[in-house]
């Protein structure tokens, strides 16, 4: 439907956008002001509890600061309410008291037949539900009593029933005045190939109504009584009404639950919903017959920035996960989420609820797993890494899956989470690590072999180093290559390190966490590492791997330079032997810089670190 020029602006004009959404929020009045149209409120489309989101009546705007979703009015009906363009514009225009352009012949045509259809439907499903009350549907109401649905339930979800025979409905609604051509147009009916009556499409099954976000009927889903039937559940045809690959079932009551804070769940089948929605998880929904599509990925988007996927715990359930991986990496990214729940084997939502209750699915869906674990898993399931070539298979692998994320900032953040758990499996020599202190290698062991002598002041500058990480761990990610390659000896503190990579918490490395507190020149540690300002705290790590790398490469250049030295130094060994001092007194602060006595360099050290650390914020455990 075309617009005339200016009628949108006009529509924006007469209402304030403050109108519209505060319909679907609650203001924060002492954050607000409401005098100049200055609006905030916790977000409606992800779940929050300070004001982030901003809307602005002069700019005709909105704006949530946490997931960044924008827009003007119509953008609002759109996203909250899932209306489509021009049913946006016909709701803003009745709150403007403005009259709809009249729509050209044809387009008044096409929309004259969508109501007609949607009469069709709705009559449909109005039958549908009588005949689950008779004598035929005997056997299919002992099926619904046996999987636990009751007479509520069967009303919540306005189940029905189609008898087992050909013509019932579509003679049913001709005598209501529906057109054939109608009646076949919405599915409900279809003509045979080669001519002839037309028949009624669902027979012999139980109902369940498919309804937009508008709560209109647009089709519907029916399993087969009889065992032996060809197809165990039967969805209505693609018509003007049903997309399969662009609805939901369950949809429009889902999205009022997730704006109330519940989550989004996506389950496999019918029973798999109403299983969820009766036992308190109401914003439960699935796709209609078919693996996810592109197009109800963004649906789910639009209700939840982060659905949860609830897969069966058999092969097809699994098959289902790794292909959504495939189709959801080119379209993930801030406000675009998605974390997998996997059901233990043979189970599904119904059973596992059914077996174990609420609480038991409650758990499942508090642990579920983002999409990143998903990817990880698939890529090493099955494999054995004891080669450098099978290694560079799993990077090309991983490499190729996340260059497909469109936003950079999301693909270095997967690039650095599976860079940790590549260092978590490859630490060990190319195969899973136990903890250090449980049989398996300590960490950066295939990567690097510690030397045998230490300069001195290396412990120092290590200790302090893993100190820094272990009060800051934001800083971890901007030096991770660096620490990965640290070698500590000592059993604890490479434990230490080992949790600081893998967001891990063992008893031995808060054994290496508290030595390092006791260290008598750590001890009077940052009383500002948890508070001072991040750059302040980065550089000074920084200069410490500096420091260590460097008296670490000297040592490493002066061995090599015994071993070769034959009678007199030639030319080249003393000018190796020179860039090594340069590169040492390169990484040497001035305030830092040692006097080559250990003593004296460690009293350096504790001066810088002590001017900003506190002994009452050091002795706090480190946040992880």
């Amino acid at each position: 439907m075309s617009l005339p020029p200016g009628f949108l602006d006009e529509l924006r004009n007469r209402v304030p956008i403050s109108r519209v959404i505060g319909r679907k929020v609650v203001w924060d009045l002492r954050k607000s002001n409401q005098a100049k149209g200055d609006w905030w409120a916790p977000c409606p489309f992800h779940q929050e509890k300070s004001a982030s989101f901003h809307c602005d009546d002069q700019k005709g705007f909105y704006y949530c600061f946490g997931c960044h979703a924008k827009g003007d009015a119509l953008t609002f009906l759109k996203e909250a309410d899932g209306l489509e363009f021009i049913e946006a514009v016909k709701v803003l225009a009745a709150e403007a008291g403005m009259q709809m352009p009249e729509p050209d012949p044809r387009a008044r045509e096409r929309s004259d037949r969508r109501s007609r259809l949607f009469e069709v439907t709705e009559a449909a499903c109005r039958w549908f539900r009588l005949q689950l009350q008779t004598g035929a549907a005997a056997e299919a109401r002992d099926y619904l009593a046996r999987r636990g649905l009751d007479q509520a339930a069967e009303e919540r979800f306005e189940i029905g029933f189609a008898p087992d025979q050909r013509y019932a409905l579509g003679q049913a609604l001709r005598e209501k005045g529906f057109d054939e051509g109608l009646i076949v147009e919405a599915g409900i009916s279809a003509r045979p190939e080669g001519g002839g009556q037309v028949y009624d499409r669902f027979r012999g099954r139980i109902i369940f109504p498919i309804r937009d976000g508008q709560g209109r009927c647009i089709g519907f889903g029916g399993r087969a009584m009889d065992p032996n039937a060809r197809a165990k559940y039967l969805n209505s045809p693609e018509t003007p009404l049903f997309d399969k690959g662009r609805n939901l079932y369950h949809m429009g009551p889902a999205r009022s639950a997730v704006a109330k804070g519940k989550a989004l769940i996506v389950a496999e089948g019918y029973m798999d919903v109403i299983a969820l929605a009766r036992a308190g998880f109401d914003g439960a929904v699935a796709p209609l017959g078919t693996a996810i599509t592109e197009d109800q990925l963004r649906l789910m988007w639009r209700i939840s920035p982060e659905p949860i996927i609830a897969l069966d715990g058999d092969a097809a359930g699994q098959r289902a996960a790794q292909r959504l991986i495939d189709l959801a990496l080119p379209m993930t990214g801030p406000g675009q989420a998605l974390r997998f729940v996997i059901l233990p084997a043979g189970q599904d939502p119904d059973d596992l609820i059914k077996a174990s209750g609420a609480a038991a699915m409650g758990a499942l869906l508090d642990r579920a797993r983002p999409l990143v674990d998903l990817l990880w898993s698939r890529e090493i399931e099955g494999q054995v890494f004891d080669s450098p070539e099978r290694k560079a298979a799993l990077d090309k692998r991983l490499a190729d899956a996340i260059g497909r994320i469109p936003d950079e900032a999301t693909r270095r953040h997967y690039d650095r989470e599976l860079g940790q758990k590549k260092w978590a499996l490859f630490g060990g020599g190319g195969r899973r690590p136990g903890k250090p202190g449980q049989g398996g290698r300590k960490p950066g062991a295939a990567r690097v072999v510690a030397m045998d002598s230490s300069l001195p002041g290396e412990d120092l500058l290590e200790g302090a180093s893993l100190l820094i990480c272990a009060l800051r761990p934001e800083l971890i990610a901007a030096v991770e290559g660096r620490i990965e390659r640290l070698t500590p000896r000592d059993e604890n503190r490479a434990a230490l390190l080992f949790d600081l990579l893998s967001h891990s918490d063992s008893p031995a490395g808060q054994r290496g966490l508290e030595t390092l507190r006791a260290d008598a020149h750590l001890g009077l540690t940052p009383s500002v590492i948890s508070s001072q300002d991040a750059d302040a705290v980065a550089a000074i790590l920084n200069n410490l791997l500096d420091r260590l790398e460097a008296q670490r490469a000297a040592g490493a250049e002066l061995a090599r330079a015994e071993a070769e030295i034959q009678g007199e130094a030639d030319e080249g060994l003393t000018w190796r032997m020179q860039q090594i001092a340069r590169a040492r007194h390169r990484a040497e602060r001035p305030e830092l810089e040692s006097s080559g006595d250990l003593n004296e360099d460690r009293d350096a050290l504790s001066a810088q670190l002590s001017g900003w650390l506190s002994e009452e914020i050091w002795r706090k455990p480190p946040r992880r």
